[in-house]
């Protein structure tokens, strides 16, 4: 068959090395011309960030930073950058930190580096996010896209192993769901293929040996490729689900995408068999779920929404918020009836494998 697609690749500088992410920041700093440095972190970051801020003068400093993005958080972070005339915003943390300064460059234009410390892949990407009255909006704007992204695998050695199992199967579920977006295309396949493919030897290794920095390389260079693919394919049916249960019910971002990975699979895979084929080939396994399912046994990963606050209550009004927001183009026809029985299956931590469609 001929090939025909139109793809998109989002033009971004990345810088990767371990332990250069201090000499990388410096000299992105100089390039770009920057004078007014906004530095945003959590507060718990704020530490590792001073030392990568260590030759840079950094003008303000912004450290609240929340899950999701609220919309009354970024209004205050904007008007802080407004107030300071900041003119670079430079990320530190994970994809809440980036989300943090996407939501203040979308209203203002000012431009990123972002320095990620998980493997959420946000700054690879041109999609923001903001949660207002319990409902997660995205969108696409490329004024969001960090100019810069710093990738220091040395940054990970402190991330705990059950967070850096959790943020690396929230960057596999990108790779999963670009074989099936809105504008799935065979560069993201590619690019999603590979992703598989490092993050299921990354972590491994980093669940053996947290201090392993092959292992740390590998999931880091996986969640890059993972979110660059993400970002031209759009948003499938695993993360407008994933959307909807942290924006609505407040869940932790990464956990409920590792959580409900499988049973997207499960749920679209036999309806999309050249997908299907592509991803079982970069776990080495006969199929892709039994390849998921061996990796997600190998690093303990999350099992069950209960785990992390979502109740049986809360499944109607879900399923009515994801009907909303489905793809048209994804796999298999979602009905209220089989969303439902995805996220009880979800709830309770049931066998993917066993569902019947």
């Amino acid at each position: 068959m001929a090939l025909s697609f139109d793809h998109i690749t989002l033009g971004q500088r990345v810088k990767f090395g371990a332990g250069q992410a201090a000499h990388n920041l410096a000299a992105e700093v100089e390039r770009l011309g920057a004078q007014r440095i906004m530095m945003i972190s959590s507060k718990s970051g704020v530490r590792n960030a001073e030392k990568i801020a260590a030759h840079i003068n950094v003008h303000t400093w912004h450290t609240d930073v929340v899950m999701h993005v609220p919309k009354e958080t970024a209004d205050k972070a904007r008007q802080v950058a407004a107030d300071n005339n900041i003119d670079l915003l430079v990320s530190v943390g994970g994809g809440s930190a980036t989300g943090l300064a996407k939501a203040i460059a979308l209203a203002s234009g000012i431009p990123i580096i972002a320095i990620p410390t998980t493997y959420s892949g946000s700054e690879a990407t041109n999609v923001w996010g903001l949660t207002e009255d319990k409902r997660k909006t995205t969108g696409i704007d490329d004024k969001v896209l960090p100019k810069t992204v710093i990738y220091d695998s040395e940054l990970m050695l402190s991330l705990p192993v059950a967070m850096s199992v959790a943020s690396g199967l929230n960057a596999l579920a990108h790779c999963v769901d670009s074989l099936w977006a809105p504008q799935a295309d065979p560069i993201n396949a590619a690019l999603a293929g590979e992703g598989i493919r490092a993050l299921n030897t990354g972590l491994p290794k980093i669940a053996e040996d947290p201090r392993d920095i092959t292992g740390r390389d590998e999931a880091l260079y996986g969640a890059y490729l993972s979110a660059v693919a993400f970002a031209s394919a759009g948003s499938g049916l695993h993360h407008k689900i994933c959307h909807v249960l942290g924006g609505t019910f407040d869940l932790p971002h990464a956990q409920t995408h590792a959580t409900v990975l499988p049973y997207v699979l499960a749920f679209n895979a036999p309806k999309a068999p050249d997908a299907e084929a592509r991803m079982a080939a970069a776990f080495g396994a006969e199929n892709a779920l039994e390849g998921l399912q061996n990796l997600r046994k190998q690093v303990d990963a999350p099992q069950k929404l209960s785990d992390y606050g979502f109740a049986s209550e809360g499944i109607p009004e879900a399923v009515e918020v994801i009907l909303e927001k489905v793809p048209a183009n994804n796999p298999r026809d979602v009905t209220a009836a089989n969303m439902t029985a995805l996220l009880t299956a979800a709830l309770h931590g049931d066998n993917p494998a066993a569902l019947d469609w």
